[in-house]
């Protein structure tokens, strides 16, 4: 039987145990949000929506799940105004990202299957790897961005009649790094692999139209499954898996995290199409975030990930408390950062995880850097 208490106090003292903020972030610079493109403090695009969309009280709840009465129109609309952002490819919106990752790959998954995963991939997709293992499937792990790891893997599985299932991020959270897209579309080419390919923090703020890092370089079609989320650069709430319309077809009818929820309310998913419509048009802003990424790796003499620099910018700490301490330097200076921790990230790695957004300026973060480099 678990202690809870004794486990707590053992996590306390090794300065890993998490609590829950309601801390007021207003009078400072917030580097802690997935806001990448600073929308979701915008009052005026609220009004502008409002002035579209009234809100009635039959629109605040889907009430039921999507394959009873809640699948409400506006999920059709979006569905289409995310097919045509990838080329006419199926849509299928769920409720949040960690509905998605964690449902769609047991979902298409079997005994005869391995499922071959970047080890730095995300909670979400890591709990859908044990529910598909729990049913049989494969799994296997390689080497963070470690592309010559992973097609030893394949190597040992020529000739097998399952399928591979390749699972990675476009732009890893904790790292701020991009996947090897380029190189894995290429072993796809070879081995025949199915590609899954998680844009959580890609989209909106990547790509032509917010599209992502995969559409960006001109490979959104070579992923079998693409995921997009709502609630970072979309400031909104839900997710979508891209794929063909077969696959579409077998999530709606196997993917239990689809079946046995209630539906997104139809204001939220309204919500989401106006702000997808603004991202279309807000190259320029994409443009100054992915600068100002570039900008801040090179003025703290950070070492620029393979992929390139992102609007994710790590700094790495070490222990825990050095990151808990300088934290909290930088809220006394004005800037709301969190400390990332173990078990989060690996033993002797705690960092402060800078996430920009497109309506920051330099000359506001000049005061971070100093105290960053002098540290």
């Amino acid at each position: 039987m678990i202690d809870f208490e004794k486990q707590l106090d053992a996590l306390s003292s090794a300065g890993c145990l998490r609590t829950l903020s309601t801390a007021d972030t207003s009078l400072m610079i917030n580097l802690s949000t997935n806001d990448y493109m600073g929308l979701a403090d915008d009052a005026s695009l609220v009004d502008e929506f409002l002035g579209q969309y009234s809100p009635l009280t039959r629109s605040m709840s889907a009430s039921s799940s999507r394959l009873l009465t809640g699948n409400h129109a506006e999920y059709s609309a979006l569905e289409a105004q995310l097919s045509e952002l990838y080329g006419g490819r199926a849509a299928l919106v769920f409720n949040c990202g960690y509905h998605a990752n964690s449902g769609v790959l047991p979902a298409l998954a079997d005994k005869d299957d391995i499922i071959i995963a970047d080890k730095l991939i995300h909670a979400s997709l890591i709990d859908g790897m044990r529910l598909a293992a729990a049913n049989g499937t494969a799994v296997v792990r390689f080497n963070h961005n470690d592309t010559a790891h992973l097609r030893r893997i394949l190597e040992k599985r020529r000739g097998s009649s399952g399928r591979a299932f390749v699972v990675v991020e476009s732009i890893y959270s904790m790292d701020g790094d991009t996947a090897p897209l380029h190189e894995l579309v290429e072993l796809k080419a070879e081995f025949g692999f199915w590609l899954y390919v998680d844009e959580a923090h890609a989209v909106g703020a990547r790509g032509d139209g917010g599209a992502g890092l995969m559409a960006e370089l001109g490979l959104a079609s070579q992923a079998d499954i693409i995921v997009g989320t709502c609630g970072k650069a979309l400031a909104s709430c839900g997710a979508w898996v891209v794929s063909s319309p077969l696959v579409r077809q077998w999530l709606v009818n196997r993917c239990r995290t689809l079946i046995f929820t209630t539906g997104l309310p139809p204001v939220n998913v309204a919500w989401t199409r106006f702000v997808l419509r603004k991202l279309q048009t807000m190259d320029r802003q994409r443009l100054h975030l992915k600068n100002l990424g570039e900008w801040l790796t090179k003025s703290l003499h950070c070492d620029i990930p393979k992929g390139g620099a992102t609007h994710i910018v790590p700094y790495i700490c070490g222990e825990n408390s050095a990151a808990a301490a300088l934290a909290q330097k930088l809220r006394d200076a004005g800037f709301y950062v969190l400390p990332i921790r173990h078990p989060t990230v690996p033993l002797h790695t705690a960092r402060l995880r800078l996430s920009l957004k497109a309506n920051m300026e330099k000359r506001r973060l000049a005061p971070l850097i100093d105290i960053l480099n002098q540290n």
